[in-house]
């Protein structure tokens, strides 16, 4: 004998299992910012400001690249610059791999889209509590140039996340 279900208990299911599904237990910060046509310029910072409250407990902090196949190089030079809430100020030059020796992208995706998540710092503690701001910027050359890329092609989004530590 079969018995109906109602559209309300098919929806409350479908539902939870999408929280579940959805849920993200290490995630404390996480935000991406679009880069317009793609293109982005040498000296325009995708910019977070994030709060925060909890100076114990160690965290990890990423940066996550969104390419397209656009993006004509195997790797990523970064300047960061972290602000915090008494002023003091860090700033890191970073390099990342994007593919491998074959010219195959590293991130993750099934289509022309690649995302990279990359780690930018690993157990930190954040000193204080309050608003912390950081900047990211590219910082490309081609080989042997001085002068930095005005328009650093295929790069669709630039994210920050911040994790937790089990």
């Amino acid at each position: 004998m079969l018995k109906k279900i109602s559209n309300s208990k098919v929806l409350k299911v479908f539902g939870l299992l999408l929280i579940l599904v959805s849920c993200d237990s290490k995630r404390v910060y996480d935000e991406y910012t679009s880069i317009d046509n793609n293109k982005w310029e040498i000296n325009t910072p995708v910019t977070y400001q994030f709060e925060v409250k909890d100076t114990l407990a160690k965290r990890n902090l990423f940066i996550n690249i969104r390419n397209n196949s656009d993006y004509e190089y195997s790797n990523l030079f970064l300047v960061t610059k972290m602000s915090f809430p008494d002023g003091h100020k860090i700033v890191d030059t970073l390099e990342y791999d994007m593919a491998d020796k074959n010219g195959k992208f590293l991130g993750k995706g099934f289509s022309e889209l690649k995302e990279s998540k990359l780690f930018y710092k690993e157990q930190i503690l954040f000193p204080i509590q309050g608003s912390y701001t950081l900047d990211i910027f590219q910082a490309m050359r081609k080989g042997g140039e001085v002068e930095g890329i005005n328009e650093l092609d295929g790069i669709v989004n630039v994210g920050f996340r911040i994790e937790k530590i089990n």
